[in-house]
């Protein structure tokens, strides 16, 4: 059985570990390792966590199946629009894509953001990371591209979108 339950502080440890190990798989071939490292330092720092959970900025969904937590998902309001929201973070460790863990996540993260008024989904995908492709099918389109700074590195990404859910 598959379970999703609202994240908090106690589940820092599980986020870090399947981002480390779901940024390995994916961001080997697109960034530096010391580029990866600044940034998983930086985005996934405990702290950074904590804070982004405690002001509710961000809330964080765990994926749990009955091996333990399988992947995560973070979604916020965008402060320009009640209604539009971004999906910050998405991520299924490798041995488990292909399973529809993460059409869940983005289902329950749509159900929640309709549930707050939301009419809209945006997230950051970078330019050369296959997943786009699942967003696609997921009916997310590429809006924009967008460079975004993190330290002295840059997140080469597209902005897509996802309206009418």
């Amino acid at each position: 059985m598959v379970e999703i339950i609202r994240a908090d502080n106690t589940h820092i440890p599980f986020i870090i570990e399947i981002a480390e190990i779901t940024w390995a798989a994916t961001y080997s071939t697109l960034l530096t390792p010391d580029a990866m490292r600044y940034m998983l330092d930086t985005i996934y720092h405990p702290d950074e966590l904590s804070r982004v959970m405690d002001d509710g900025s961000q809330k964080f969904l765990m994926l749990k199946d009955k091996n333990g937590y399988q992947g995560f998902a973070a979604y916020g309001a965008r402060k320009e629009s009640g209604t539009v929201y971004k999906l910050h973070k998405i991520y299924v460790l490798p041995d488990n894509q292909g399973k529809g863990y993460g059409k869940l996540l983005v289902d329950e993260v749509k159900k929640q953001v309709a549930a707050q008024g939301g009419t809209t989904l945006d997230l950051n995908v970078n330019r050369q990371n296959p997943a786009q492709e699942f967003y696609k099918r997921l009916g997310f389109e590429i809006i924009r591209e967008e460079d975004v700074p993190v330290g002295k590195y840059f997140m080469i990404d597209y902005v897509m979108r996802l309206t009418g859910f």
